[in-house]
């Protein structure tokens, strides 16, 4: 597991998500599976499923497209079965393209699913911890890259920021 996907993990797990990581969907007769699902997150109280692809790759667009069409058509026809069958998932599977290295300017989707940009990504996450001072309420230690963030942003202006 990379580092963004450590963060986006931990990121949702953080907001209230059941989250399953680099789960091998597509079992072969031969052995082996069709694919990797990198982020798979549910969260009950919001009736909300999300299958999210962190990538750092600095592909051409047309790789990115045949890669992710193949992921995100692999988690439509896996997920259902991933949190068993006394769960009630809801029937929609958002999927999110989370890039390192691009631009959702001009291009908002990819295989299908939305593209969201590690800023976009940092901004959301800034925008929930960093009013939360950690003195009285810092981001839980199994949490290290979110509490990093937190840190960090709360003494940015000591390290001249």
């Amino acid at each position: 597991m990379n580092h963004l996907e450590q963060l986006v993990a931990e990121w949702y797990e953080f907001r209230g998500y059941f989250v399953r990581r680099n789960v091998a969907v597509g079992k072969r007769l031969n052995g082996g599976y069709d694919c990797e699902l990198d982020v798979v997150a549910f969260c009950p109280t919001r009736h909300h499923l999300v299958h999210l692809e962190p990538s750092m790759d600095a592909n051409p667009w047309a790789v990115r497209e045949k890669r992710y069409a193949k992921k995100f058509e692999a988690g439509r026809k896996h997920i259902p079965g991933l949190f068993g069958n006394n769960i009630a998932l809801p029937d929609t599977i958002e999927q999110i393209a989370v890039l390192g290295f691009a631009s959702n300017a001009n291009v908002k989707t990819l295989g299908g699913g939305l593209i969201k940009t590690t800023a976009e990504l940092l901004a959301e996450i800034t925008t929930e911890i960093a009013p939360r001072k950690i003195a009285t309420a810092a981001v839980p230690e199994q949490y290290p890259l979110l509490r990093t963030i937190q840190f960090a942003y709360q003494h940015r202006k000591a390290a001249g920021w």
